[in-house]
């Protein structure tokens, strides 16, 4: 026995009212900070002709793709404080769960398409210009976004389309574990959905990564020069630490089991990759590069 549900209610933080003014200007100013530095670095390196290469390419689509994620649930979050609990339709809700996949998704490859330029930039120096050309840098960011839809599309479509039991979403946005819970009858399949969407869209690139950072390390470690092998780890350490911090809290948020999921714990994870890791990724790209330290200061 269960009614069509056509509006969600997200509780959000609604257990610790009290902090709302607080997690309020708190989260404004992470926001539009983070806004703020990714549209600088954008700019700086769409904007100064040293800064066309490869790496600073896709550092740029890196920068757009922050921006575009953050967007996409911070809003919602301070809606949420400031009026409490807030309804949120059925449509917006499936919209809010297929851009939230799409970007995180596409940032995911991207990240993958990164390690495989200082992949080609270390290990085949010689060859770096013909292998990474532009057509094969712009191939493999539409790739990235092809994977993003394709993921987002499939997952949003066969969660709103199952029965739903419950409205009450205990979470800030409309997250794909706090969904299940609203599931009808049998949830195991939609469990093994997600885990193979968390497989295929997080396990798959960070073993690119994986692969890419072992021959990476073994090619630095050949290198006769400590200056040169100095050198070409500082062009990777920004990157490997952008990837720790993505996908250390990715991975512990879907690569779990549902009898291992906490509400607290979830909103606490998602507030990390969503808001603290965006926040330090131009942080670590600007603050670790020369180039892009000087070029800010042109």
């Amino acid at each position: 026995n269960f009614s069509e549900v056509s509006e969600f209610r997200l509780l959000g933080f609604s257990e610790i009212s009290h902090l709302h003014p607080l997690l309020f200007v708190v989260l404004l100013s992470l926001y539009i900070l983070t806004l703020m530095a990714n549209t600088v670095i954008a700019l700086t390196m769409n904007g100064d002709n040293t800064l066309h290469s490869p790496m600073y390419f896709f550092l740029t689509q890196l920068s757009c793709l922050d921006i575009c994620y953050l967007s996409v649930i911070i809003p919602n979050i301070l809606e949420n404080l400031m009026v409490g609990t807030i309804g949120i339709s059925k449509a917006r809700c499936a919209t809010q769960m297929f851009f939230f996949l799409f970007f995180g998704v596409t940032e995911c490859f991207l990240l993958a398409a990164m390690s495989l330029d200082r992949y080609v930039a270390i290990c085949c120096p010689l060859h770096y210009t013909i292998v990474m050309n532009s057509r094969v840098c712009k191939s493999l960011v539409a790739g990235t976004y092809i994977c993003g839809t394709a993921v987002g599309l499939v997952h949003t479509i066969i969660t709103f389309n199952l029965p739903f039991y419950g409205f009450a979403i205990n979470h800030f946005f409309c997250e794909i574990q706090p969904l299940l819970d609203l599931l009808c009858g049998n949830t195991f399949p939609s469990e093994i959905q997600v885990i193979v969407v968390a497989v295929f869209a997080i396990l798959c690139p960070f073993l690119l990564i994986i692969y890419s950072y072992s021959r990476i390390i073994s090619t630095i470690l050949l290198m006769s020069s400590a200056e040169n092998q100095q050198k070409a780890f500082s062009t990777c350490s920004s990157h490997l630490l952008v990837v720790i911090l993505f996908y250390g809290t990715a991975s512990s948020m879907y690569l779990r089991s549902k009898y291992t999921y906490s509400a607290s714990v979830d909103k606490f994870l998602s507030l990390s990759y969503s808001v603290v890791t965006l926040l330090l990724n131009p942080t670590i790209y600007s603050l670790r590069n020369e180039e892009v330290k000087r070029a800010l200061r042109k």
